[in-house]
């Protein structure tokens, strides 16, 4: 490994570390109420942006109409609901839509 792509990768590490740590370290003793109020909206919203940005390109009109992302997503929310474990949950989502599009349609 040369020493440019050594120096990139450590960099990207460290900066990586701090953008982590840094709330921690700015917000010792209380968090400022507008920061607890992001906390509580942005992962939902976050969520319907990305449930949103991968099914943008699903097309309902011709064959299998959408049918593999449907299952899928239908499977991720019941297995989140019946587990409460979200990595579970889109890890078999991907491989269900995966084997669907790749064994069944």
């Amino acid at each position: 490994m040369n020493t440019h792509a050594a120096l990139l990768v450590g960099v990207m590490a460290v900066v990586t570390a701090l953008l982590r740590f840094l709330p921690f370290l700015i917000f010792r003793k209380q968090t400022p109420p507008y920061i607890v109020y992001l906390g509580e909206v942005l992962p939902p919203a976050i969520m319907g942006m990305l449930v949103i940005y991968c099914l943008k390109d699903t097309v309902f009109t011709q064959a299998p109409f959408g049918l593999p992302e449907v299952m899928a997503s239908l499977m991720v929310v019941g297995l989140h609901c019946w587990k409460k474990n979200a990595l579970l949950s889109i890890l078999s989502g991907t491989a269900i839509y995966m084997l669907l599009i790749q064994v069944v349609f």
